[in-house]
């Protein structure tokens, strides 16, 4: 038996979001009032996409314990709605995205920070904040997923909706440069323009990779607790 429920879990994993958001979006940084803002940063956009796919898990053990013991068809199919909908973004969106952003943030920080995270961020963001939005988010959406089986798409349209998130987020990075000409990482500016297509290239096909990555880990968890019940059962049998 888990000693916290999964669904108080996700009730305070949920509101660390909101702190971590609300703190972030609080500084004052000459970054904040340029174009694009906080959207144009991968990491401001992938808390956004943590906080409400924790959100839509509370929403959802919510409406399961208002619907358990009734028998209303409408109910029972919004409920199957969310539950479709939190695994989707669940495939797709929190864990590839969210172990893009920890991934990729570290290995460039600990290669050469100027090239993501400049030291003049110290002055503006305290260290908690930074593991916040860079660290945290890797253990949050494993032990979702470790807590609740997600049901994902076939590979094809999970795939699919991986790349576009990825091919939405470079156009979007190239037209905040074309509009300020500036690039929104200081990494772009070092390299030329037929590297940074290969550059691109290859981060969507990380992206990817993750994606598959959650896809095979899921599997594995759910496929071995079934076991693992099954076995039990078996011996007591």
């Amino acid at each position: 038996m888990a000693l916290i429920p999964s669904q108080i879990l996700r009730v305070a994993i949920l509101l660390s979001y909101f702190s971590i958001i609300c703190n972030y979006k609080a500084i004052d940084m000459p970054a904040h009032q340029t174009y694009g803002g906080s959207w144009k940063f991968l990491t401001f956009i992938d808390l956004v996409i943590q906080a409400v796919f924790f959100g839509v898990c509370v929403l959802t053990d919510l409406s399961s314990l208002l619907t358990k013991g009734t028998a209303s068809m409408e109910q029972e199919r919004q409920l199957r709605k969310l539950i479709s909908l939190r695994d989707w973004m669940m495939a797709v969106l929190a864990f590839p995205v969210g172990v893009f952003v920890v991934t990729m943030f570290w290995t460039l920080y600990l290669y050469d920070r100027d090239l993501v995270y400049p030291r003049l961020l110290d002055n503006f963001i305290p260290q908690w904040l930074n593991h916040g939005m860079h660290t945290t988010v890797l253990p949050f959406i494993i032990i979702e997923m470790r807590t609740t089986h997600h049901q994902y798409p076939s590979r094809l349209c999970g795939l699919l909706a991986v790349c576009s998130f990825a091919v939405g987020y470079v156009l979007w990075m190239c037209w905040v440069h074309n509009v300020t000409g500036v690039w929104v990482y200081p990494l772009l500016e070092h390299i030329g323009p037929m590297a940074r297509v290969l550059f691109f290239v290859c981060l969507t096909g990380l992206i990817s990779l993750y994606y598959v990555l959650g896809e095979i880990l899921n599997s594995y968890i759910w496929d071995s607790s079934r076991s693992a019940v099954e076995s039990n059962k078996d011996k007591t049998d």
